[in-house]
């Protein structure tokens, strides 16, 4: 499990408002969602699980051909 330092903003009548964070806590945490990845990888992992619904196996590579 990954501890988050963190700064919490409250409004005038205590309420969170924000959350601020590390730059290196923020980068990990959207690596970890995926939210790095460009829009070419993200249609890829779309039609790779479009494959995997469908039952597509000609659409896949036998590990022990890597």
């Amino acid at each position: 499990m990954q501890t988050i330092r963190k700064k919490l903003v409250v409004d005038e009548q205590g309420r969170p408002q924000e959350v601020i964070i590390a730059w290196q806590d923020y980068r990990k945490i959207e690596e970890a969602l995926g939210l790095d990845l460009d829009d070419g990888v993200v249609r890829q992992l779309r039609q790779a699980r479009s494959d995997r619904e469908t039952g597509r196996e000609d659409a896949y590579v036998d590990l022990d051909a890597i």
